[in-house]
């Protein structure tokens, strides 16, 4: 299936594929792009909400994937692992970031 939406991608050091599955009006989803930028990592977010409703249909089965509960923000790493939700010590460990 085609999508029509591209992702947003944000320059920095590599710490692996990080997506960010967000919504344009969560804090939450907001304070995990802060913590990348500010430890310069590179990742793609999409704002979910911001998709038309084929799109957004499309991602959100995605997003169930890892997140049967659909909540946000939803940050997926290397295609194979997955964190839900805003935790910094957690978020950093995760990346390998000291």
């Amino acid at each position: 299936m085609g999508l029509d939406f591209s992702m947003t991608q944000v320059d920095g050091k590599d710490c692996g594929h990080i997506v960010l599955y967000a919504l344009s009006t969560c804090g939450w989803c907001q304070k995990v792009r802060q913590l990348l930028e500010k430890h310069h990592v590179r990742y793609e977010y999409v704002y979910v909400d911001q998709l038309n409703d084929l799109d957004n249909l499309a991602i959100s089965q995605e997003i169930e994937k890892w997140n049967p509960d659909l909540s946000f923000p939803t940050l997926v790493i290397n295609n194979t692992s997955c964190m839900i939700g805003y935790n910094e010590q957690g978020i950093l460990d995760w990346l390998g970031i000291k």
